[in-house]
C-alpha cells in the first residue's frame, strides 16, 4: 500500500502480484519484499514526474525517464537492472492475468555492467582456518568451526544453514536435508570428518542452559536461532586470520566449495544438484574460477609446452 495525502491506496494489482510471487513463485518474503519495494519506489516517481500512480497505463518513456533519474543520482547499474527485472516480473504477471495486451518493457536491454570476479578461498587457507585457528573452548568454539566446515565440504547456502532443522540431520544416514530457494528440498551428503564435528557439537548443544528455538539446529549461546549478520561476522572473522582477500562471506565459501569441487574433477551436473542450482547456467559462473587449474593441467599436459 501507498500513502497518499494521509490515505491509504489499495493497489489490488500489486497486492495480487505479491501473492502470486508468494504462493505460486514460492519466493521467500525477503525476495517478495524487495519486488514490491521496487514497483512502490517506480510508483513514487511516476507520481511526483507524471501526475500518475497507475502502474498499468506505464509506456516506456516514463521508465526509461526513472532509469535517467536513477542513473543522474548515482544508483549503480546493477541496482537499477534489479528494479527493471521487478518491473519486467510485473508486467509479466499483468500479461498472463490478461489485464495488459503489451508489456512497456518488450524491447529493454538492461544497462552493462562490470563483472566482478569472486575470488575463492585456497585450499591453504581452508586448511589454515580449519587446522591452525584457535577456536574457544566450549559450545561456541565446535559450532563455529562446524559452520566453516559445513559451508566448505557441502556449499549450503547461508539462509539454509540458519534454518537447518534439528530433525534433517541425519547422521547414521550421513546426510542433511535443506530447504532452498522456492522451497525446494535437497538432500546434502556429509562426510565422516563432518558427522564426528557434529556429533561434538550436539553434545555441548545439549548443555546450554536454555534452548528457545528447540527446533533448529545451529543456535546462539543464548539457545535462540542465528541471524544472517551473525553468521556474516562470524566467516569474516575467523577469515580475517588467514586471508588478505577483500571479500570474506559465507557466499565465498559455497563458491570455494564450488571452484575446489570442479578443480578435483566433480562435473558440473553433480556440482549443480549439490548447489541447488535450476540451471546449468547458474553453475557455470563457478568455472571461471578453475581457468588457472586448467592452465596448469594444459601446460604441464601439451607436448608443445617446452
Amino acid at each position: 500500500m501507498l500513502i497518499i495525502n494521509g490515505q491509504f491506496a489499495v493497489m489490488n494489482n500489486l497486492k495480487s502480484f505479491q501473492d502470486y510471487l508468494q504462493l505460486e513463485k514460492k519466493y521467500s518474503l525477503h525476495t517478495v519484499n524487495a519486488y514490491v519495494n521496487d514497483l512502490l519506489f517506480f510508483q513514487q516517481f511516476l507520481i511526483s514526474n507524471f501526475d500518475t500512480d497507475v502502474l498499468e497505463t506505464v509506456n516506456y518513456s516514463m521508465i526509461r525517464s526513472w532509469i535517467v533519474s536513477m542513473i543522474d543520482s548515482e544508483i549503480s547499474n546493477n541496482s537499477v537492472n534489479r528494479k527493471i527485472s521487478s518491473l519486467k516480473a510485473f508486467y509479466k504477471f499483468l500479461l498472463k492475468t490478461k489485464q495488459i495486451e503489451n508489456s512497456p518493457l518488450l524491447k529493454h536491454k538492461s544497462l552493462k555492467t562490470p563483472k566482478k570476479l569472486q575470488i575463492p578461498f585456497s585450499e591453504k587457507e581452508l586448511d589454515n582456518v580449519l587446522n591452525l585457528l584457535k577456536y574457544p573452548d566450549g559450545f561456541e568454539g565446535v559450532r563455529d568451526k562446524l559452520i566453516i566446515d559445513l559451508f566448505y565440504t557441502t556449499g549450503i547456502r547461508r539462509t539454509e544453514l540458519i534454518h537447518l532443522k534439528l530433525q534433517n540431520v541425519n547422521i547414521s544416514n550421513g546426510t542433511i536435508k535443506v530447504l532452498g530457494k522456492r522451497n525446494k528440498e535437497r538432500i546434502l551428503p556429509i562426510l565422516p570428518i563432518i558427522a564426528k564435528q557434529i556429533n561434538l557439537y550436539l553434545a555441548e548443544r545439549a548443555q546450554l542452559e536454555q534452548i528457545n528455538d528447540k527446533d533448529y539446529f545451529f543456535l546462539m549461546l543464548k539457545g535462540v536461532k542465528m541471524n544472517d549478520s551473525f553468521v556474516y561476522r562470524l566467516i569474516n572473522y575467523y577469515f580475517s586470520n588467514v586471508s588478505e582477500k577483500v571479500k570474506k562471506s559465507p557466499h565465498i565459501l559455497r563458491h570455494t566449495f564450488a571452484t575446489h569441487m570442479l578443480n578435483n574433477g566433480a562435473d558440473l551436473n553433480s556440482v549443480k544438484e549439490l548447489l541447488g542450482h535450476s540451471s546449468l547456467a547458474s553453475t557455470q559462473i563457478y568455472t571461471h574460477s578453475s581457468l588457472s587449474e586448467l592452465k596448469k593441467v594444459y601446460g604441464d599436459a601439451h607436448p608443445r609446452n617446452q
